[in-house]
C-alpha cells in the first residue's frame, strides 16, 4: 500500500524502535504517545515545572527527526544526558528543552510544533492527552501502586500480580489522536512494558473506542522478554488477552509480531539474573485472539535484547501492503 497511514501507539523506547525503522519508508506516521511517566529526568521536570512529562515524547522525535547532517546533530543534541552539574546530572537536554519551548510557547502542543520544526522531523508525534493524570496499579492484595515509575521500578513484593491500571484522575484524548486513528491504515500497539507503556493510551476517555471502530489493520509487536512485577510469567497470548481487555473488545488482531531468532545463551543468563525470561510464543492460546502470528527474526545484534528497527518495520510493511489479514494462520 503506497503512503499508507501508520499510527504507532505507546511509550518512548518501544515507539522509538518501530518508528526509527519506519522512518523513510512508503508510510506516513503519527506517533500517539502516553503521557503518564514520572520517573528520572521527566519526572523531576513534571514535579518541579508542572508540565507534562517530555522523556517519551522526545524519544518519538528523535526517532522521526530528519536524517541529514543538521539532523543527526540535532539527535544527539536531544539525546544529550548531562552527567554531572548542580541539578543538571541525570537531565536529557531534550526534556530541558522542550520544558523551555512550553514555557516560551505557552503549551506542551505548540512545544512539540517547535521541536518538530528544529529536528525536521518526518510525521507526526502526538501526546494522548493533555490531561496531568496519575498512573495507578491496583495489586493482586489490594494494595495500590500511584505513579508509572513505582510501578516500573518496583522492587519489593514481586510476586503479587497486578490485577488492573487506571488513571487519576480520568484523562481525555488530544483530538488529534482521533483522527489520526480515524485515518489510519495500520495501528501498532507496542512494543514497551505492557501496564507502564502501552495500556496507559488505552485508559485515556476514548481511544480504545476509536481504536476499535478504525478500520485499520491491527498490529501487536510482542515484548522480547517478560519483566519482573509487570509481566513475569507472560506468554505471547497474556499480552494480547491484556490489549483486548482494555480495548473493551473481543475481537482479534489482526497480527501479532513474535520474535524466532534464538536469543545468545551469555544474555540469557544476564537477563535471568534480573528476573526477565524469553516470551514464549503459546500458539494454540493465541487462537481467537490474532488472526495471524508473524513469527519471525526481528532481534538486533549487540549486548541487550532489542528488537531490530529495520526487520520490524519491513514486517510491518508487508503485513499492511497485504491490507486485509490473511485469514487465520497461527
Amino acid at each position: 500500500m503506497s503512503n499508507a497511514n501508520i499510527v504507532v501507539v505507546g511509550g518512548g523506547t518501544g515507539n522509538h524502535t518501530t518508528l526509527s525503522g519506519l522512518r523513510g519508508l512508503d508510510c506516513n506516521l503519527a506517533a500517539v504517545v502516553a503521557m503518564t511517566d514520572s520517573g528520572g529526568s521527566s519526572g523531576r521536570l513534571r514535579d518541579e515545572m508542572g508540565h507534562l512529562p517530555p522523556g517519551d515524547l522526545r524519544q518519538c522525535l528523535i526517532a522521526l527527526a530528519s536524517s541529514d547532517h543538521s539532523g543527526e546533530i540535532m539527535k544527539q543534541l536531544f539525546d544529550y544526558r548531562f552527567s554531572a552539574g548542580n541539578g543538571l546530572a541525570g537531565h536529557n537536554f531534550g526534556n530541558l528543552l522542550l520544558t523551555a519551548l512550553t514555557e516560551i510557547t505557552g503549551n506542551t502542543v505548540t512545544a512539540i510544533e517547535e521541536a518538530s520544526r528544529l529536528l525536521g522531523i518526518d510525521g507526526s508525534v502526538l501526546p494522548v492527552t493533555l490531561t496531568d493524570a496519575t498512573l495507578v496499579a491496583k495489586l493482586a492484595d489490594g494494595s495500590e501502586l500511584a505513579g508509572e515509575s513505582a510501578i516500573d521500578l518496583r522492587n519489593e513484593r514481586l510476586d503479587i500480580k497486578i490485577d488492573y491500571v487506571r488513571l487519576e484522575p480520568k484523562a481525555y484524548v488530544y483530538p488529534p489522536v482521533l483522527e489520526a486513528i480515524a485515518g489510519a491504515d495500520a495501528i501498532v500497539l507496542g512494543p514497551g512494558d505492557i501496564y507502564t507503556s502501552v495500556l496507559p493510551n488505552l485508559l485515556v476517555e476514548n481511544v480504545s473506542e476509536a481504536i476499535n471502530s478504525s478500520s485499520a489493520i491491527k498490529i501487536h509487536v510482542c515484548n522480547l522478554m517478560t519483566k519482573p512485577a509487570e509481566s513475569n510469567g507472560f506468554k505471547a497470548s497474556d499480552f494480547v488477552k491484556l490489549l483486548l481487555e482494555y480495548l473493551g473488545t473481543d475481537k482479534p488482531l489482526d497480527y501479532m509480531v513474535v520474535n524466532s531468532t534464538p536469543f545468545p545463551d551469555s544474555l540469557l543468563e544476564r537477563y535471568a539474573a534480573d528476573g526477565q525470561y524469553p516470551v514464549e510464543l503459546d500458539r494454540d492460546d493465541c487462537f481467537g485472539l490474532v488472526n495471524e502470528v508473524l513469527f519471525k527474526p526481528v532481534l538486533a545484534a549487540g549486548v541487550y535484547l532489542r528488537h531490530d528497527p529495520n526487520a520490524l518495520a519491513q514486517i510491518i510493511m508487508d503485513a499492511v501492503s497485504s491490507n486485509t489479514p490473511q485469514g487465520t494462520n497461527i
